[in-house]
């Protein structure tokens, strides 16, 4: 009960914070010293604690990429959402003295690091949110042929639009300019050589309906064109969640279902893929899909889950040597947490070339534990938080590497990368043509209670690096675990 009343009263203090936080300068293109974490609470709490909570500054699984590595730059340029500790004095004691080493409020930040010399620049701030706490506005990036940095900062529901922003020289993340707004949640942008940017993203016109635009330069965009709108005959709503890839001109994503727009709800399991730069969806085995996808069957659906009354968290998609894809699931009974709904299953669905087919990992205690996937020669690999953590049945662990070497039929255990923390670890999210050592980054956090959020990067091994806290100087080495 202690634990619950300090949550809530951070989320009271953090609400009434926000008036004061919004009308401050904005810290755009300044740098902050350290790589800090964004903690917040979803507030929705049950008998084994809140739905999800914890250091959330890689989160959400929708949000994507998060992290892309240049061959050309030799770096990897990642965004996440952080704080600036103590901002003000003003903001400090609103919030009160055991938030404030947690920081204020949700800036959208970017770094890189340099696998030349192994170092991390100072975090930018790309964009100020002014007083939300909430990392659903967590950023997203690309780069295109240029070379150019472009950071898609999302927003929430259609209540607050998206921003997208260019760096003002390649290959840096040491300032950017806006170049556009419009609404825009879950922003998934994907650069495509010789035609430019397709970004997929989720509206709430109703409830959560995916939609896409496209633009040649990042500047000026299409009309938004809906995607996925399933609606039983009975619902009140249609509702989805989406995660989404690239293979050369290839773009698919894999969608689940809310019936009746209710996302405690969501089930199934569709895909939709496009090599043509949005002119035309089809399914895997290359049938033509009319958009939007509106029934609950049909040649878009890869696995059902709603007649067993089981959700499905979708985390993330690769693709094999023949391009096929590969989706990484969680699935269960329930959305609450805790030891009455059991534990989940981690699984993956692969398309063959003939037929979805779907095998099983692991378990683990939460919802929203979340990891990524990787397929490469033959070998599969999967890092996720599937261990209990310090804080068990909440969000996150400790992470584990899983492999496959027969196309994810079978699985074995690999390294425990993390074990013995103070923290939970959630959202392990890789960089898009990552290589060793900065493969995969997430964050900690406590889901229980207030705490600093620190963020970690890792390798294909499973060594890990800490990205530091507090920066003295513009350029710092990570600290190895």
């Amino acid at each position: 009960m202690k634990t619950l009343l300090s949550v809530l009263a951070f989320a009271a203090a953090a609400a009434a914070a926000s008036a004061q936080t919004a009308a401050l300068p904005s810290l755009n293109n300044q740098k902050v010293d350290g790589y800090k974490g964004i903690w917040y609470t979803q507030g929705e709490f049950y008998e084994h604690g809140d739905k999800y909570s914890g250091g959330l500054a890689t989160y959400t699984a929708k949000h994507i990429p998060l992290a892309v590595y240049s061959p050309e730059a030799q770096k990897t340029f990642f965004v996440y959402g952080g704080i600036a500790e103590d901002r003000t004095p003003a903001a400090a004691a609103a919030i009160g003295a055991a938030a404030r080493s947690v920081g204020q409020y949700l800036l959208c930040m970017a770094g890189c690091f340099d696998h030349k010399d192994g170092t991390v620049s100072k975090p930018t701030v790309v964009h100020d949110k002014g007083g939300v706490f909430d990392p659903h506005d967590n950023p997203t990036i690309a780069i295109g042929a240029d070379g150019y940095v472009w950071v898609f900062v999302c927003g929430r529901s259609n209540r607050r639009p998206g921003f997208i922003y260019k760096s003002r020289q390649p290959f840096s993340v040491d300032a950017f300019d806006r170049v556009h707004e419009q609404l825009m949640a879950y922003a998934q942008p994907k650069y495509v050589e010789g035609e430019g940017f397709l970004n997929l993203f989720t509206r709430y016109d109703g409830l959560r309906l995916l939609y896409f635009s496209t633009s040649p330069d990042g500047r000026a965009w299409s009309k938004h064109r809906l995607l996925a709108a399933i609606k039983r005959p009975q619902d009140k709503a249609a509702g989805h969640y989406q995660i989404s890839g690239q293979s050369g001109k290839k773009i698919a994503f894999f969608f689940n279902w809310h019936p009746d727009g209710r996302v405690d709800r969501r089930t199934n399991i569709y895909y939709l893929q496009t090599t043509d730069f949005g002119k035309t969806w089809t399914s895997a085995g290359g049938k033509p899909i009319a958009t939007p996808v509106t029934e609950v069957g049909g040649d878009a659906l890869a696995r059902e889950f709603f007649s067993k009354g089981q959700n499905v968290y979708i985390k993330d998609i690769a693709f094999d040597a023949h391009d096929n894809p590969i989706a990484l699931f969680l699935y269960g009974k329930g959305h609450e947490p805790g030891p009455p709904n059991g534990l989940k299953t981690w699984g993956v669905i692969r398309w063959n070339g003939t037929e979805w087919e779907s095998h099983d990992i692991t378990t683990s205690d939460h919802n929203y534990d979340t990891g990524s996937l990787w397929v490469t020669d033959g070998k599969w690999m999967v890092v996720a938080p599937t261990d209990p953590g310090p804080q068990p049945w909440a969000t996150g662990g400790e992470i584990v590497i899983w492999e496959s070497t027969d196309k994810g039929k079978t699985w074995t255990r690999g390294r425990q990368v993390t074990k013995d923390s103070p923290r939970n670890h959630g959202y392990v999210r890789k960089a898009v043509g990552g290589v060793d050592p900065f493969l995969y980054f997430w964050a900690d956090g406590d889901p229980r209670q207030l705490s600093p959020s620190l963020l970690y990067f890792g390798d294909s091994k499973g060594d890990v690096w800490q990205l530091p806290y507090t920066m003295t100087s513009d350029r710092q080495k990570p600290q190895k675990r």
